[in-house]
């Protein structure tokens, strides 16, 4: 009998749904704010990097040919097996992982989720997210965070209605597809604050940034754990 997917599965369903169409749901552009990061924090340091949610694997990509020490997951298997498949030189640095349920054995020095908090709209799935991240964060790690919103907005989707499909453009062919509506649950700052602190985290900065073309506004926070 086949298990009941959880709503944020649903990423899943839309990778498959896209690269059928033989094309990429994302743009293969960096995150410029990841190596910001890294440069601010860390310097020439050398550290161990985990990402939650690669999905097609563009910001671990760069961070490998940069010569950074990179395990990149994602809940997709469809997204991991895309990844392995484009790049076999790196294919051992992919791994499908839950966040939200599942651990590693290792610790690392910086973590970072791009646009990944935003598709966990029930509270205790996004506490389950900041557990993990304190869990696997080194005492002296540093966590970056970019999740959908302008800092003020409060809204969030229908989790029922997550698999369902939906009329989209794609933003590099202009094709329009029917592919799975997936989650989104937008927060204030002063929300993400309340989570980040209510889940021994210290907020270090936070702001505005654009990643694009994918996220022309998205926020960003930087965190650490509380000792």
């Amino acid at each position: 009998m086949e298990k009941t997917k959880k709503y944020y599965e649903a990423y899943d369903d839309r990778y498959k749904q896209v690269h059928k169409e033989s094309i990429t749901w994302f743009s293969d552009n960096n995150s410029k704010i990841v190596m910001d990061t890294i440069n601010h924090y860390f310097g020439n340091r050398k550290i161990n990097i985990l990402e939650i949610g690669c999905g097609e694997g563009r910001d671990a990509q760069y961070l490998l040919k940069e010569g950074y020490n990179v395990l990149a997951t994602d809940i997709s298997a469809t997204a991991i097996d895309y990844c392995k498949k484009s790049h076999p030189d790196s294919a051992d640095s992919y791994q499908v992982l839950n966040c939200l349920t599942d651990s590693l054995q290792e610790n690392f020095d910086f973590i970072y989720a791009i646009a990944v908090v935003h598709m966990l709209v029930q509270d205790e799935d996004r506490q389950s997210f900041y557990k993990f991240l304190y869990n696997q964060l080194k005492e002296t790690g540093i966590a970056l965070l970019c999740t959908i919103g302008d800092g003020t907005e409060e809204r969030r989707t229908d989790i029922s209605q997550a698999f369902d499909l939906q009329k989209r453009t794609h933003e590099a062919t202009g094709k329009e597809m029917f592919i799975a509506g997936t989650s989104c649950r937008m927060v204030s700052f002063d929300t993400l604050s309340k989570e980040i602190a209510e889940n021994n985290l210290i907020l270090l900065d936070r702001g505005i940034t654009a990643i694009e073309p994918d996220f022309p506004t998205i926020m960003y926070a930087i965190v650490k754990k509380k000792m």
